[in-house]
This record gives structure tokens, C-alpha cells and sequence, in this order.
């Protein structure tokens, strides 16, 4: 049960709540204008004071973080089971933390231990407020304590009074019913799986308008197409790796390849100077050929016949002009000859050279065939890299594009796979079917008598279990208003009667708006007697008038207005003890 709420704040005025019925009650007094009001008091101010400080997030908008609040620590005190009494504090300008006090993680099975004060992060108090008042363990995905407390104690500032089984309303159904569910004691987690199911669903809408865009559809692809983009890929990492795995990297590569272009280019330059050897080589031949003695026998005898005969004199000189000419080609045939041996070591030196060369160009590019530069190894590395990426992407498109065509089928199939074991699980739960089926029947004809049809409906849906708290007279605000009343009366008292939820339920005045005088009496009499027969705690606060309408109609307000009185005489009369 909820004991008080109070702020380090002078002017703010300590609500003290007990067991039972506790009525916060906003008057007018005598001396009120007609143009003062009742709202800003602090009647839904208390509410969001309550899911402040029992773990709700502080956004820059929210009550406790306004300028006049957001350095108040405010404080509830609660009873906390296993642990007698904890006072949470917490303000708007350190929203991240609470200060527990004791710190309720204490053992308190210790006897020698005393636990003192503990400030901690807000998620974790979180986790003890689902732990320990709602009884969830440590997994429990699709429900969460914040949530079932949005039920218990619903904020106008939320709309949470617009729809019975929302507690806002952008709120999915397949959502609000988890939590309902776990509330009743149904099958929350199926419950729960509609809202996954509702979430994929809204993903693959999402794709599908992405890919009908033009643009958006190119980028995505379709499976067929991703198909053949993806076989090549693979084929061309394939290579790669079987390129790479090959490879050799050959040392001084650069080395090796300019000797091969070195070798290559005296290659192609032998067989020009063989040639112009050779032709020298002939010319030199011809000429050793043509540089013969010549034949002079014929000079003596042509004399003889003519009658002339040479005297010994002449024939000296004649025989030495003869050695002397001879003496002359022997020198020429011996330059010549030198000559022609120079080319022809030549010619062999530079046929040796070749097949040296030959021999050595073919180790060379037999090297290069073989490896290749580290350079080479690094490139080929970077472009695998490059084609892997690329391959995953696209089998990240095609699983996409797969998900997006098989997902509705999919999905179709699970709704009604979901649909089936919801019906089948709700048939083998009719022990707490039937327990919430009665108590919000006997709240609301105690409310409306037992002529008026009054049932909750609770079915399993196409897409969320469908919850359906109904009431039969009219449509009007202040019937659907006592729907609420009479469902949140059912979930807060067989959640507290099976350990599933906390022993308060708490009602803003708003509640009460458009609601017949004899409904509001009739509700909170019935309020009160379920308090005090379930052992629980009502909270709720109402307007000065809306309360007399109900006094009238013989309700007992005897112990059951808490203090404050909250007045529109002045600004001090309200909840901070100002207007902001």
C-alpha cells in the first residue's frame, strides 16, 4: 500500500493515504470566485507524482521537470513486502537515479545488518518494482511492470481514459492485452507473440512500400535477380581465393623482371651485328682471294720472241721489283687474314653469349611465371576483400527481398498458428476466464443492476487477444468511463489476489466526468467494500461537488477524505502550495 507523498518543498502539502478508500478531494470554499477553478490544484499532479517516482520516465516536458519542480525531491513511501516500509525520492533535475531508503536489495533475513540508504539507477528500481510487486522474473518479453502501473493508476495526461484496454492510444491492442493478460493469469506470452507478430507485419509493410518506390526498388532488388548477382560473385571470390592461394611471392620481383627486359633487348641486338660481321667477313674473304702473286713468265718470253734480249742488269732490277711486289701481297694477306679471324671470334663469342643469354631468360621468366610481386599478393588480397563485401551485401538484399516475399505468408500462417493455441489456451484456462468474467459482470451491475447486460469478453483474435469489457447502456462517456472503473477494479483484484500485481489502484477525478450521480456513489461505495474485503488500497480523487452528488446518494465519506483538502481559495490551496 501506498503511505504518503511528500517533496522537500515548504509549501508542498503531505498526502497521507491507509488502507481501504482514500479520497483526495479537491473544494470550493465560500469565499471563491467565479472565476477561479478547481483545475491545477494538483489532483492529476499527485498521479504523475506517483509514476515519477515509482519509476516512469522524466522527459523535458513532464511535471518534474519544470522550472518550479525539477530541483524538488519528492518521496513515497509504500509498503514493500519482506522489507515492512521503503520511501523512494527522486527529482526532475537527477531523473536517472532514486534514492531508496532502506535500500530494499538488502537481505533482510540479516540480523546483524542494518541496511541503510542506496541511490540507484532508475531501470533498476524498475526491475524491484516488476520483481517484487508485480512477481515477474528476470525474462518476461512484451510486458513490463511500467505498463501494468499504466493500468492501475491511468493518467489523464496520457489519454489513458479514452479506451479501456489502452493506457494510451497509439498503444497496439496486441501490447495493452499482453499485460492484461499476465494480470487475469492467461497466457501472456502468446498474448505477447502477437505483438512481435504485429511488429514484423509493420516492418514488412514498411519494405514492401520501399521496394514499390522506384528508387528504393532498385536498391533492393527482387530474389531472382539477387540470385544471379550473388552465383557470380561467389564464382569470382572463388577465383580469387584459388589466385591467391597459388601464389608465390618472388623476392626482388622488380629485379628479376628488368633482367629479363635487359637479356630480352641483347637477344634481339646480336643478330644485327652477326650481320654486319658477316658481310665483312665475306668482303675480307674475296679480298684474300684476289690478293695473289701475279704470273710474270710471260714478260721473258714475249721478249725472247721479239728478239730483245734483257741485259743482267735489267734482270736484277726486274727480279727485285718482282720480290718486292711479292713482299706486298704477303703483308696484305696477313692483314687480311687477322681480320678475318677477328670477325669469326667474334661471331663465336657472341653465339656463345647468346645461348647464355637464352638460357638464362628462360630461368628468369620461368621465376616470374611462378610468383610475383608482394605488391601483386596485396592487390589481389584487397580485390577478395572488396568481392566478399560485396557478396554479402547482396545476400543481405536477398534474404531481404526473400523475407519480404515469404514474409506474409509467413505471417499469415503464424497469426492463425497464434489464433489456434490462444483459443486452445484460453479453453484450459477457464478457471481464470471465468473468475474475471464474473467479477467485472458483479462490479458493473452493482453499478447498473442486474437487468443491464454486462460482460468481458475475452477471445482470441485475428491479430492480439481481444479483451472486450462491455456494458449495456449506451455509448456515452460516462458509461464508458464506468467500464474502465469496473475492469481496472477486476485486473487490480485478481492480480492481487494471485501475487501478480501490487495492492493499490488509484483513479484521477476524471474518471467521474460525465458519470450519473448514482454511478459515482455506487462506484465508490463499491470501491471501498472491495478495499476492505480484498485487503487493498483505492485512491482516487474527486471534485468537492461530484462528491456531495454521491453523499446524497448515501455514500460514507466518514475516514475515507484524506489530508490534504485541496481548495481553489488561493494559490496555497492546492497540492505545491503554488500555481505554475
Amino acid at each position: 500500500m501506498l503511505r504518503s507523498l511528500s517533496a522537500d518543498l515548504g509549501s508542498f502539502r503531505t498526502v497521507t493515504f491507509s488502507p481501504g478508500i482514500n479520497l483526495l478531494v479537491a473544494d470550493t470554499t465560500e469565499t471563491s470566485r467565479e472565476t477561479d477553478s478547481r483545475n491545477g490544484t494538483g489532483k492529476s499532479s499527485l498521479v504523475e507524482l506517483l509514476h515519477f517516482l515509482l519509476g516512469a520516465n522524466a522527459g523535458k516536458k513532464s511535471l518534474t521537470s519544470r522550472r518550479p519542480l525539477q530541483n524538488v525531491t519528492f518521496a513515497l513511501t509504500l509498503d514493500w513486502p519482506g522489507n515492512g516500509q521503503v520511501t523512494v525520492q527522486r527529482k526532475g533535475s537527477d531523473a536517472g537515479f532514486v534514492r531508496l531508503d532502506p535500500d530494499v536489495r538488502h537481505d533482510s533475513s540479516s540480523l546483524f545488518d542494518v541496511a541503510g540508504p542506496a541511490v540507484i539507477p532508475v531501470a533498476e528500481w524498475n526491475r524491484l518494482v516488476e520483481q517484487v510487486l508485480f512477481g515477474l522474473g528476470v525474462d518476461h518479453p512484451g510486458i513490463s511492470g511500467r505498463t501494468m502501473l499504466s493500468f492501475l493508476i491511468r493518467r489523464i495526461a496520457a489519454k489513458a481514459f479514452n479506451d479501456a484496454v489502452r493506457t494510451f492510444p497509439q498503444q497496439s491492442e496486441a501490447e495493452a492485452t499482453a499485460n492484461l493478460a499476465y494480470l487475469l493469469g492467461l497466457d501472456w506470452r502468446l498474448a505477447a507473440e502477437f505483438r512481435e507478430l504485429a511488429a514484423r507485419e509493420a516492418t514488412r509493410r514498411q519494405l514492401r512500400k520501399a521496394v514499390d518506390d522506384p528508387v528504393w526498388g532498385r536498391i533492393v532488388g527482387s530474389v531472382a535477380d539477387l540470385r544471379g548477382q550473388i552465383a557470380l560473385g561467389e564464382n569470382e571470390v572463388s577465383r580469387l581465393k584459388e589466385q591467391i592461394g597459388s601464389f608465390r611471392v618472388v623476392p626482388a620481383y622488380e629485379e628479376l623482371k628488368n633482367r629479363a627486359d635487359d637479356i630480352n633487348r641483347r637477344i634481339r641486338a646480336i643478330p644485327n651485328e652477326d650481320i654486319t660481321d658477316r658481310r665483312n667477313l665475306d668482303d675480307l674473304q674475296n679480298s684474300v682471294s684476289e690478293a695473289a702473286d701475279p704470273d710474270t713468265g710471260y714478260l721473258e718470253r714475249a721478249y725472247q720472241e721479239l728478239g730483245v734480249t734483257l741485259g743482267r742488269q735489267v734482270r736484277q732490277r726486274f727480279d727485285d721489283v718482282q720480290a718486292f711486289h711479292a713482299s706486298v701481297v704477303r703483308n696484305r694477306r696477313r692483314y687480311l687474314m687477322d681480320e678475318i679471324n677477328g670477325i669469326q671470334q667474334r661471331l663465336e663469342t657472341r653465339r656463345r653469349e647468346r645461348e647464355q643469354l637464352g638460357e638464362e631468360l628462360a630461368s628468369v621468366l620461368k621465376s616470374l611465371e611462378e610468383g610475383g610481386a608482394l605488391e601483386a599478393l596485396t592487390a589481389l588480397q584487397q580485390a577478395l576483400a572488396q568481392k566478399q563485401a560485396s557478396v554479402d551485401a547482396l545476400r543481405h538484399r536477398y534474404e531481404a527481398a526473400q523475407a519480404l516475399e515469404s514474409s506474409a505468408r509467413q505471417i499469415t500462417a503464424k497469426r492463425a498458428e497464434l489464433q489456434e493455441a490462444m483459443a486452445v489456451d484460453l479453453d484450459e484456462r477457464q478457471e481464470q476466464t471465468r473468475e474475471a468474467i464474473l467479477l467485472f459482470a458483479d462490479y458493473a451491475r452493482r453499478l447498473y443492476g442486474p437487468e443491464h447486460e454486462a460482460y468481458l469478453a475475452i477471445q482470441s483474435g485475428t491479430n492480439s487477444l481481444k479483451i472486450t469489457p462491455f456494458i449495456d447502456r449506451g455509448d456515452s462517456r460516462g458509461i464508458g468511463n464506468m467500464v474502465i472503473f469496473c475492469l481496472d477494479l477486476t485486473i487490480a483484484v485478481i492480480a492481487h489476489r494471485h501475487g501478480r500485481g501490487p495492492d493499490f489502484l488509484v483513479h484521477d477525478s476524471h474518471l467521474f466526468d460525465g458519470v450519473d450521480d448514482r454511478q459515482i456513489a455506487a462506484a465508490l461505495s463499491l470501491a471501498a467494500e472491495v478495499a476492505e474485503d480484498e485487503d487493498m488500497q483505492y485512491i482516487v480523487s474527486l471534485n468537492s461537488d461530484d462528491l456531495a452528488k454521491a453523499v446524497q446518494r448515501g455514500f460514507q465519506t466518514e475516514g475515507r477524505v484524506v489530508d490534504p483538502r485541496l481548495t481553489d481559495r488561493n494559490e496555497e490551496g492546492g497540492l505545491f502550495g503554488f500555481r505554475f
